[in-house]
């Protein structure tokens, strides 16, 4: 017995057509993202570089926590990078299908390209709580010295 709701997508997926536009419609999303997550990763590796060089001056050792904590984000910003740029890459290739007559074909790489957006997007907002978690440490830290 099939569900009704599998009947309905099955449906929908086999009736709906795809046009060149669809996919198109990611591409000035995707750009935004990728230049935020450029910046980010940019901005953080600017300051690992301060952070190693104040720790060859002072040894202290809760500047070794901070960059670990970098070191975790910038891994996090560079597989989002990676899974915003996979996207694209399947909308681009998407595209080339429905040029060429593919619907199936291109229904189901549109959808691998959406899913791997919404990775990128979780990912975006893990690093986004680990930023805030490193802020407030540094807040707790002042806090403590005031």
């Amino acid at each position: 017995m099939q569900l009704p709701i599998y009947g309905e997508l099955h449906f929908l997926f086999l009736h709906m057509e795809l046009t060149i536009q669809t996919p198109a419609l990611l591409f000035p999303a995707v750009s935004l993202l990728m230049l935020a997550y450029t910046n980010k990763f940019l901005a953080i590796a600017n300051l690992i570089r301060k952070l190693y060089s104040d720790y060859e001056r002072d040894r202290h050792i809760s500047l070794i926590a901070q960059i670990s904590n970098l070191r975790r984000r910038l891994m996090l910003i560079r597989w989002m990078q990676v899974f915003a740029v996979a996207s694209i890459l399947c909308c681009v290739i998407t595209m080339f299908l429905i040029y060429e007559g593919f619907q199936t074909g291109a229904k189901l790489l549109f959808a691998f390209g959406l899913i791997l957006m919404i990775i990128s997007l979780i990912l975006s907002l893990i690093e986004l709580f680990l930023s805030a978690g490193a802020l407030r440490l540094l807040l707790r830290d002042l806090e403590e010295k005031m």
